[in-house]
């Protein structure tokens, strides 16, 4: 059957196994152009290697069987692999796991066939097997085959393009927290009236972090002297890792001390370095926290209260890899 680009499949090949593809990038890591191609096809040698080249901290080579690897099923066929350099320290006991591209020059269409390993699959190099590849890369039909664009003056160009897959042991746990232990603070602001801090500040830990409630008796900013301004901080944001957030859903209130009707507003933020607080700089008017018939000031005391319903929490893995739950 024809596959892709006029490229014949080799007859007994698994096609679930390899896929070929044109693309117009030449290969990322490393170009091995040869020249007097039939001078070498019509020689003695079974392979050739390319000289050593460095990806992902190891060092690698080509091999050509320019007239296929007969003792692999590439009899007529042209025989490329990716081989684990001998100049590396010996695999004995390690395994390098490795996701490659092996690439043939279309020099009529000025694009690259790829060659690659079907849905995702890793190849592993062990001090067993240290030279992977394809075996039929090419018939050596359509490679010799000039029209087709692959050996022209006797010259033709492969490619590799390698993905070195290191496991570096780092990984996180997220989770979604349903009303902390400790998520709720009451506190009591006692001669309200005679206050003159600019600010209460209320600090409490939930959750695994720090928090504090902040109340501006007098208002804060542009609201001085006209409403009550509330606010969660997060107090240990600057242990975040840069670009680290950590979102939390909660109420800031003040409590009705005659009647059970709190006042009171939910919020939501996603805390970072950056963002440190969130509330209300027009929480309530003071007219109406002052307003003894609504029984927020009750013997001059006032009771605030801030309330965290859900949080985010991340742990770091020493297994790697992204776990995600709900605590309840």
């Amino acid at each position: 059957m024809e596959g892709m680009v006029g490229v014949k499949i080799p007859p007994g090949e698994d096609q679930a196994e390899i896929t070929r593809s044109m693309r117009d990038l030449p290969p990322a890591h490393y170009t091995f152009k040869i020249e007097n191609f039939s001078l070498l096809s019509n020689s003695k040698v079974g392979n050739i290697e390319s000289g050593d080249f460095e990806v992902g901290s190891y060092k690698w080579r080509l091999c050509l069987h320019p007239n296929g690897n007969k003792k692999s099923n590439g009899d007529g066929h042209i025989s490329l692999y990716l081989v684990f350099s001998k100049a590396n320290a010996p695999l004995i006991g390690l395994e390098v796991n490795v996701d490659f591209k092996l690439f043939v020059y279309n020099q009529t269409q000025d694009k690259y066939l790829t060659i690659q390993d079907a849905n995702g699959r890793v190849r592993r190099f062990h001090g067993m097997k240290t030279k992977l590849g394809f075996d039929q890369l090419l018939p050596l039909t359509l490679f010799n085959d000039e029209s087709k664009g692959y050996l022209i003056d006797d010259c033709c160009i492969f490619g590799a393009e390698i993905f070195v897959i290191k496991h570096t042991g780092k990984g996180e746990c997220f989770s979604l927290m349903k009303q902390p232990v400790n998520g709720r603070l009451t506190r009591r602001i006692p001669n309200f009236s005679a206050l003159q801090q600019i600010s209460c500040k209320y600090e409490f830990s939930a959750g695994g972090h720090k928090w504090a409630l902040v109340v501006y008796p007098k208002g804060n900013s542009s609201e001085k002297g006209k409403s009550l301004s509330i606010y969660l901080f997060l107090e240990d944001r600057e242990a975040f890792s840069s670009g680290r957030t950590m979102y939390a859903e909660f109420t800031l209130r003040v409590r009705d001390q005659l009647f059970g009707q709190h006042f009171e507003k939910k919020a939501n933020c996603h805390f970072s370095n950056s963002i440190k607080n969130w509330g209300h700089l027009e929480f309530m008017s003071l007219d109406e926290l002052n307003t003894p018939a609504k029984g927020f000031l009750v013997n001059n005391t006032v009771e605030v209260e801030a309330e965290i319903h859900f949080m985010t929490v991340v742990k770091e893995l020493s297994g790697g890899g992204p776990i995600i739950g709900v605590k309840t």
